[in-house]
């Protein structure tokens, strides 16, 4: 093949460019809110399947989500490779992603035991300044989920998956003051906001009254001159 060379003199300067027609990037609501929350590997598990071909690897990540305001969620994910399965735990956990009452944006508001499997966690609220007291995958799920002052223990089995399942379920019991009068009866809940529509004038339609000719039958007259 015989080597052809370009001649880039003859191409037009970049300001003389036509612009290329495409249509500008914007990104979705849902790739939106994603990007909000952040994500924290907790656990990855290897499982290996013997089969007559030989063995077979698969891998399980279990991932934290939470925006650090109160919204903290948990999910897990398999596949055959680690991105993969990471992938999948953060898809996961942005569906279960629930809402955490907090008092002043930093602590819970009263003592609670989450229990999942042999897991028990017990999670107690605590004084400004004194931090998050936690270990392993329950500090995760505390911190992504806004908490900055907490004391936390484990009581139970020390299975990473179920300490964080059990620290999101004590952390779904919490109700603040408000919400605990509301359920006793003491303070009447908020009637929920109604957006008003806009009100549109119609017009009445006059309807045109057409009146009625009656017309008169043809008289029809005979030979004779009568009327027949």
């Amino acid at each position: 093949m015989d080597n052809k060379v370009i001649n880039n003199n003859n191409r037009p300067p970049m300001d003389n460019r036509r612009p290329m027609d495409r249509k500008p990037f914007v990104k979705r609501e849902d790739e939106q809110k994603k990007n909000l929350l952040e994500e924290k590997v907790i656990d990855i598990n290897r499982v290996t399947k013997v089969t007559k071909g030989g063995r077979h690897f698969r891998f399980s990540a279990t991932v934290v989500v939470g925006n650090r305001k109160g919204l903290v969620g948990i999910g897990t994910g398999k596949a055959n490779e680690v991105p993969e399965a990471i992938k999948k735990g953060i898809q996961a956990a942005n569906k279960n992603v629930v809402k955490v009452a907090l008092v002043d944006a930093r602590t819970i508001p009263h003592e609670a035991i989450g229990k999942v499997g042999r897991a028990e966690v017990l999670v107690k609220p605590a004084k400004e300044g004194r931090g998050v007291i936690a270990g392993g995958a329950a500090r995760a799920v505390v911190e992504l989920a806004g908490i900055k002052d907490i004391v936390s223990k484990s009581l139970g089995s020390q299975t990473k998956i179920n300490v964080a399942k059990a620290t999101l379920e004590a952390l779904k019991m919490q109700k603040t003051p408000v919400k605990i009068a509301i359920l006793r009866g003491k303070i009447q809940p908020p009637e929920p906001k109604v957006k008003e529509e806009p009100k549109t004038e119609v017009t009445p339609i006059k309807e045109e009254v057409i009146p009625v000719v009656e017309e008169k039958a043809e008289e029809k007259l005979d030979e004779t001159g009568k009327v027949s």
